[in-house]
């Protein structure tokens, strides 16, 4: 009998954490080598999954449009992406939701011996472009240069395209004249001596647009929320989390370096106050009119090989069971 007691005290021990501690895993699709790792790095480190009741699983993927793919086949729960494709999506009848994940966007820098101050500098000067013809950021800027120069970029100045990595390999050999390229491979420009030319958020606000607009964000299921309340906003309260750590510990930043491969101070320390600097601090009322007014903007620009049959953005796309602070 002491025997049997025994036997089934030792299975109670070894059945009760899996009963006491069962939490809804999360798996998150990322770039391998994508800066999201470094916030979801800082979220496993200080332990804000178990500290909100849900089990973080990043799940490595290969391109952006293998996460979507993966999130659209339910290998994943959530990736971050754009709300273009949130829009897309939701116009296809499915039911994709967007929590701000960062306003940070490209900016385009110049060598400083082409004598490039302003967009209408670029005339006959080559320009290399990441994301091709129609990336969000060279949509934009060529309606800047429509509006302040009454030029088409595309036109006037002699573009590649080529992808982010390989525009600044060739911007260092100086065979571009000026690059417009995403946030963290401009910030790695930036310690070669590179000027700003102009940023995306200067683009944003000159055409009248919210500048602290967040261009991307956790992408997830309606459905899957509701059905995992509890995990969805304990990840949106821990993603959060870590980015306030982010935002005020230097010695994290110096913790997660290895990750960023960022062997020069100068570039250690672009990329990190560049992902500061694209901290959402709030959203409300104004950023979702300023995505409704971004989205016709490159709607007209992009048509239909940008935004597919999509005249307006749908309504409902900014997941609304969690917030960010409201917007002074």
């Amino acid at each position: 009998m002491n025997y049997l007691r025994l036997l089934a005290l030792s299975l109670a021990l070894m059945l009760a954490p899996s009963l006491s501690y069962a939490v809804d895993k999360v798996r998150v699709g990322v770039l391998e080598f994508g800066t999201v790792n470094w916030e979801l790095d800082v979220l496993k480190e200080h332990k804000l999954d178990a500290a909100n009741n849900f089990e973080l699983e990043v799940v490595p993927v290969a391109s952006a449009d293998a996460a979507t793919v993966a999130l659209l086949g339910g290998a994943v729960d959530i990736v971050v992406t754009d709300w273009i494709w949130v829009a897309q999506q939701r116009a296809a009848g499915q039911d994709y939701v967007l929590f701000p994940y960062s306003t940070a966007v490209g900016s385009m820098l110049a060598n400083p011996k082409a004598n490039i101050n302003t967009l209408a500098d670029l005339k006959g000067k080559k320009l290399g472009v990441a994301g091709g013809a129609k990336d969000k950021s060279w949509l934009l800027v060529r309606a800047y240069a429509q509006q302040t120069d009454k030029m088409d970029l595309a036109q006037a100045a002699n573009i590649q395209y080529g992808a982010p990595p390989l525009l600044n390999e060739v911007m260092q050999k100086g065979e571009l004249d000026a690059v417009l390229n995403f946030w963290n491979f401009a910030a790695r420009l930036q310690d070669e001596g590179l000027k700003t030319v102009i940023t995306v958020p200067q683009v944003l606000e000159g055409l009248g647009i919210q500048k602290d607009l967040p261009m991307i964000g956790w992408v997830f299921s309606e459905k899957w929320a509701k059905d995992h309340e509890k995990a969805t906003k304990g990840f949106l309260t821990a993603s959060y989390a870590a980015k306030k750590i982010l935002q005020n510990s230097d010695e994290e930043w110096a913790r997660i370096r290895p990750r960023m491969k960022a062997d020069k101070d100068g570039v250690f320390m672009a990329l990190r106050d560049a992902f500061r600097a694209g901290i959402p601090a709030c959203f409300g009322e104004k950023q979702q009119a300023a995505a409704t007014q971004t989205f016709k903007l490159l709607a007209d620009l992009g048509g239909k090989d940008l935004v597919g049959d999509v005249k307006e953005l749908p309504q409902g796309m900014f997941y609304s069971g969690f917030s960010l602070p409201a917007c002074p």
